[in-house]
């Protein structure tokens, strides 16, 4: 089953982990958004094996705010929160 984490820590300042499980290999992406819906990064796209993940996320290059983080697959999308604080 795939899963996505809550990050840590968050709320943050610069940096912060997001977690993520995938059951089976496949074409994935992870990436941020700003409230606007705009991406803002691109934290991984492309192949991944199962397993389970950890991504670091630097938001040194942008603003305070609350953003939103995507984990996408095949039949599978899930957004979480992160909360960036300067």
């Amino acid at each position: 089953m795939y899963s996505l984490g809550q990050n840590y820590p968050n709320p943050f300042n610069p940096t912060t982990v997001i977690t993520y499980q995938i059951p089976m290999a496949g074409v994935i992406s992870l990436k941020v958004y700003n409230q606007l819906g705009q991406e803002v990064a691109t934290l991984f796209e492309g192949l991944k094996q199962p397993g389970s993940y950890d991504a670091v996320f630097d938001g040194s290059s942008l603003a305070s705010g609350v953003y939103m983080y995507q984990l996408s697959a095949p039949n599978y999308t899930e957004s979480k929160k992160l909360v960036l604080l300067k």
